[in-house]
Parts: structure tokens; sequence; C-alpha cells
């Protein structure tokens, strides 16, 4: 089989009113496609979507732009496995405010491991507040905890008690009011 990174590809582009799609199909039937649109913010793409291995380099692309989805994506809303963007969603999502994924960072964050400036919800989580199962923070609720104010198997401080009863009541009365 010849090497693709030493001959001219040949891609498929489809302009849409949108945007444009690149598109190839290795031999082997491996697939990539990317699609970018036409309107632009801050010099970005509002959309960027990228999926397979570019032929030109033989690596995957990095989505790029206001809302990126890709396998790597980097952009205000990012999706894919490896995101990282003001909202970051993957299994490794590293936002600056909401981070949710398997591994996940920003002022909120949820996942498996969830390092969260305000509040961690995770199997472990940090946070100002912490739930989960290993809880590290000032509010923590967990079954293992390490805090100022921690409720958990072994300890029940009245004051973590009183702020999660109150923490709950209110993010269930926000639920019900909608």
């Amino acid at each position: 089989m010849k090497n693709m990174l030493f001959e001219k590809v040949e891609y498929k582009i489809e302009k849409t009113d949108f945007g444009t799609w690149r598109r190839f199909v290795y031999p082997t039937g491996e697939y990539f496609s990317e699609f970018t649109s036409h309107n632009r913010m801050f010099g970005l793409p509002v959309l960027h979507y990228t999926s397979g291995k570019c032929p030109d380099t033989g690596r995957r692309i990095i989505a790029k732009g206001i809302i990126a989805v890709g396998r790597l994506s980097a952009g205000v809303i990012a999706i894919g496995h490896a995101a990282f963007g003001v909202l970051a969603i993957g299994q490794l999502g590293l936002g600056l405010l909401f981070g949710l994924g398997q591994a996940s960072s920003g002022v909120l964050a949820i996942g498996q491991f969830a390092l969260g400036f305000y509040l961690g919800i995770g199997q472990f989580a940090t946070g100002v507040i912490a739930v989960g199962q290993i809880g590290i923070g000032k509010y923590v609720l967990a079954q293992i905890g390490i805090g100022k104010y921690v409720w958990s198997q072994k300890t029940a401080d009245p004051q973590a008690v009183e702020f999660f009863k109150t923490f709950l009541q209110k993010a269930f009365s926000l639920i019900k009011a909608r």
C-alpha cells in the first residue's frame, strides 16, 4: 500500500448554506470528515467538527471554534474525548466554568474525578462544596471527607448537616420551579 502522506489528497468538498464539508475515504475504508461553518466570531468558526485522521498529516485535527466537536476539541463549548473550553464535555473535560467528564475541572465540575473550584461532584471531588465518595473541600458530603465541615460515615458536623440540607432544598426547589 502506498503512503498517503506522499500523495495528493482528493477530498470531496461540499459547500452548504451553513458551512463547508471536507471528506475523504481511505482505501482501507477509514473515514475523515471536517465541517467548518462560514460564520465566524472572534476569528473562530461558530461550529467546527472533525472526525478521523487527516490524510494530509496522518494526525487528528483539533476542532477549534465557538462550538468545537471532535476527539480533540477546544472552544467556548467543547465536546470530545479531550475537551478544553469555557464549557467542556468529554472523557477529559477541562472547563473554565463547567467541566463534565470522567476527569473534569472547572468552577463547577461533575465527573468521576471532579476538580471543582466552587462545586465538585464525583467519585473523587474537590471544591468549596465537594460531594462524592471521597471529598476534599470546605463543605464536604462524602463517604470519606476531608475539610472544615464534613458530613461523612464517621462524622456529622452540625454546620455541614445544616448546610447540605439547605443546599439540597434550594436545589430541588429550583428544579421543581421549572
